[in-house]
Order: C-alpha cells, then sequence, then structure tokens
C-alpha cells in the first residue's frame, strides 16, 4: 500500500466512477475547483495560494490522465498565477476554465481566450457603492473586481453572516437591473452574467475532451452546479466521483457527495493517492 491509501466513497456511484478512474486512467477527467479546494479560503482573495503539494501532486497525476481542468469563478489568468501552473513539467495539458467557463487557458500554449466583458458588468460596478452605503453594510465588506464579475465579500465585517443576508435583497436587484445574477458562496455575493456556470463548463469539457469517467472536486455553492452536471452524466452512462472538499460552512456539498475530504490537505492526500494506484 501507497503512503497516501485512497479513502472509498460512501455511494455505490462514487465507487463506480473511483474504480472507473483507476481501471483506465488515460480516459478519465479530473476537474477541481481552486478557492477551497485546491487553495485556502482566506480574507483577502489576492493573497490565498494553492495548497504547497498541491502542484506537485497534480504534476504526478496529470500525464496519467486525459486531462485536468481547474474551473473556477476567477479570471483563468488569476488563477493560474496564484496556483502556480504555469511552465510546470507535467502540467502541459492542464487547462484552468476561467469565470465559470466563460476564459480558457491552456498550458500548452500559456495564453487566456475570452469574449468581450458583459456590459452589465461595468453598470454595476458603477453603483454598487451606494448600494452598499444604503444597505449600512459598506464597513467591513471588500469589492473584488474579477473583470467579467463583481464581488462583495462580507468576511471582515463585524457580522459576517448578517452583513451577507442584508445584502442579498439589494444585490439581487441590482443585479437584475442589469441582466446579471447573484451567485452566493462562503460570505461572498458574486454578480455575474447568466449562461455559464461549473456545471455547463464542467459537462462542456467532459464532452469536448471524450471523457470516460469524471471526478470533480468542490466546496462552495457555486459547485453544486458541477456536482449536478455529474450526475446527469453518471445517468447518461458516464462513471463519475464527486468530491467535498470538507467545509463546516457549507453542509449542501457534503449531503451530496460521494467522498469528503478535510480541506485542500485532503485534496491533496486524495490527488497523491490516486497518483501511486495509477504509477
Amino acid at each position: 500500500m501507497g503512503s497516501h491509501p485512497l479513502p472509498e466513497p460512501v455511494t455505490a456511484a462514487g465507487r463506480d466512477g473511483l474504480a472507473a478512474l483507476l481501471a483506465r486512467p488515460a480516459d478519465a477527467v479530473i476537474a477541481l475547483d481552486f478557492d477551497g479546494t485546491l487553495a485556502e479560503i482566506v480574507p483577502d482573495p489576492e493573497r490565498a495560494r494553492a495548497h504547497p503539494g498541491a502542484v506537485p501532486a497534480l504534476s504526478r497525476l496529470a500525464p496519467r490522465l486525459r486531462s485536468v481542468a481547474v474551473i473556477t469563478g476567477r479570471p483563468a489568468g488569476v488563477a493560474v498565477r496564484l496556483g502556480g501552473f504555469a511552465g510546470v513539467a507535467g502540467l502541459e495539458h492542464l487547462v484552468v476554465l476561467g469565470h465559470y467557463g466563460a476564459e480558457r487557458w491552456d498550458a500548452v500554449t500559456g495564453t487566456v481566450r475570452a469574449p468581450a466583458p458583459h456590459p452589465g458588468v461595468a453598470a454595476v460596478q458603477g453603483e454598487l457603492p451606494g448600494v452598499l452605503d444604503a444597505s449600512g453594510a459598506w464597513h467591513g465588506t471588500w469589492v473584488e473586481d474579477k473583470g467579467r464579475a463583481i464581488a462583495v465579500h462580507t468576511r471582515r465585517a463585524d457580522d459576517p453572516q448578517a452583513a451577507f443576508d442584508a445584502l442579498r435583497g439589494p444585490l439581487g436587484d441590482l443585479a437584475a437591473r442589469h441582466g446579471l445574477i447573484v451567485e452566493p458562496g462562503r460570505l461572498v455575493l458574486e454578480l455575474r452574467p447568466p449562461g455559464m456556470d461549473k456545471g455547463v463548463a464542467l459537462a462542456q469539457y467532459v464532452r469536448e475532451v471524450g471523457a470516460g469517467s469524471v471526478l470533480y472536486a468542490g466546496d462552495d455553492l457555486g459547485d453544486l452546479a458541477a456536482y449536478a452536471a455529474v450526475e446527469k452524466l453518471r445517468a447518461e452512462g458516464l462513471p463519475g466521483t464527486l468530491v467535498c472538499s470538507g467545509s463546516a460552512e457549507v453542509a449542501a456539498l457534503a449531503e451530496r457527495a460521494d467522498l469528503v475530504v478535510d480541506g485542500p490537505a485532503g485534496v491533496v492526500g486524495l490527488v497523491e493517492g490516486l497518483a501511486e494506484k495509477t504509477g
């Protein structure tokens, strides 16, 4: 047995998905969220970094797979920088699907492909300070400009959950006025264009590369769409495994997951275990 034994999924579908991956790794896609899955959640998103073991583990496993994809709400280039994914031996065919799939970075070219930004994002950015002030939630909130989306973080507020709850309605109204939607997360509300989510991005990519199995790991409410995509693919006959990067803040994923691991360190341990089993 290797030094990183694989945990066993608690569901039959999850066990089937993992067995298919181990039997035919060259047909498998592993897709991973970034924040909370490969990187710890931190108060300032710009200070997030991939777990120190993530890149070595992925570079060991990736050459044996059909593909590894990082699917994130961040801009693709930002995730590449914070993750340290560029120019790494073994990750030559890594793909980062940023902004829920609206942007794509391919390691083989080192370039990002992206459409023009939605005009509603700029309009929201202009109105947001007044909305925060009128809601009494300006103090302690932090606004992150993602280029194609705007995220309002409440983790630094005196009462983070109260600020989050107070802002859901006003930000929902603001987003709707400009053709955007609000995606809630772990003490963050993201205003972004409709039509793309992690589920759409994952399903499209799995079909594009002709995967024979898929494993998806995430930690937040935005990952539920990817969970639903894997469940749909399983119903169509494609084996799949759902992994939750465990968090006390979000129970909805753990309840639907086939396998729960202990945060980014647990995800890295899972990747290391897969590398050992497929080596």
